[in-house]
């Protein structure tokens, strides 16, 4: 069987950081034959670091040369480059959030259907091993039905002060479209992917547009910073369950938090560190695993299992479908915060 011939589309730090390391490691099924970036020295200057054949900066001229790409470009351009590329015959991998707007996320899932090749997003977090044994757990009905999920991804003063994080025309918005988004999707994939019927949301940036910022993570212009740096969501859901939901790039607490706790009618979940909470027998019980088995860094589960869907018809572990959700009510999120109301969906 011939190897799947696979080029990168953007070769910022989440490609080279990620993506090519981890389709490199199963070198006996992909091959990567080419990438592409409009900043062609440095698509030149990465081609030959890992040995790749081809350099363009024009993704397009690279199309006829592959099966499938990986687009880790601004989120600006995720859904034009996955539409054109998936109309040109080849498998997409799109880095996360899956675009800018529900809309251009829909055109992304219908342009994948009427092909019949496979997309999916780069939520990664579903690769972790806490994920997987917190999705095996979910399965077996252990917790009983989720009433109340309650997600914080919080950051202490590291709003990311390089590429193009804080740039709304190209990303869209700032710590929940980036950020959140990861915790965000883990949490509704482990609910089952219940529809969303209810969006509250309040967005900040207040913080961040001080004079004299204390940040970790590099510098950035206060005076032009327009995006989220601080979110908080409210999500109601067509079975009756509810989700709590905090965001944060630049939170002032006293060390980062990245937690996802469900609350089911037969017990309690936690996902970081993965716990169970319940009670049996008239008495209360706290259950940590000793061991969680993992086969090797999310980066290379989710390269594997996208290739086993484009190679062999494998299950997707993220679909398209489920992914829109996650876009849905971030956009939701930001129109509640504007219009200070709740969003229907």
């Amino acid at each position: 069987m011939s190897k799947l011939r696979l080029g990168v589309i953007g070769v910022g730090g989440i490609a080279v950081g990620r993506h090519i390391p981890a389709f490199r490691k199963l070198k006996e099924e992909v091959t990567i034959v080419a990438v592409s970036d409009v900043n062609i020295e440095r698509a030149k200057s990465v081609a030959e670091e890992f040995d790749i054949p081809h350099s363009y900066e024009d993704y397009r001229d690279m199309l006829s040369e592959v099966d499938a790409v990986v687009v880790c470009t601004p989120n600006k351009f995720h859904s034009e480059i996955t539409v054109h590329a998936i109309e040109a015959g080849v498998h997409v991998l799109c880095e996360k959030p899956m675009a800018m707007t529900a809309e251009e996320c829909q055109a992304m899932v219908e342009a994948a259907k009427a092909a019949n090749k496979v997309l999916s997003i780069g939520f990664h977090y579903r690769y972790m091993k806490e994920s997987q044994a917190a999705k095996k757990i979910m399965a077996t009905k252990e917790i009983g039905d989720p009433l109340v999920v309650r997600v914080q991804a919080l950051r202490r003063r590291k709003v990311p002060g390089w590429g193009v994080f804080t740039n709304k025309d190209l990303q869209g918005g700032g710590s929940l479209i980036d950020y959140g988004c990861h915790l965000l999707d883990l949490s509704l994939w482990l609910m089952g992917n219940p529809k969303p019927i209810e969006v509250t949301g309040t967005t900040y940036n207040t913080l961040s547009k001080q004079p004299g910022q204390v940040n970790q993570w590099g510098s950035f212009d206060h005076e032009t910073f327009n995006v989220d740096d601080h979110v908080t969501g409210y999500i109601r859901f067509d079975n009756g369950a509810s989700m709590l939901l905090e965001v944060s790039w630049a939170a002032n607490i006293e060390s980062d938090k990245e937690s996802v706790t469900i609350s089911g009618d037969q017990g309690g979940l936690e996902v970081f560190p993965f716990k169970l909470n319940y009670a049996k027998h008239g008495m209360l019980f706290n259950s940590e695993a000793t061991w969680i088995p993992s086969e090797e860094d999310p980066g290379y589960s989710q390269a594997k299992n996208f290739v086993d869907a484009c190679v062999n018809g494998a299950e997707l572990v993220v679909k398209p479908e489920e992914a829109l959700f996650v876009s849905q009510i971030i956009e939701a999120i930001y129109k509640s915060s504007q219009e200070k109301k709740s969003v229907q969906l």
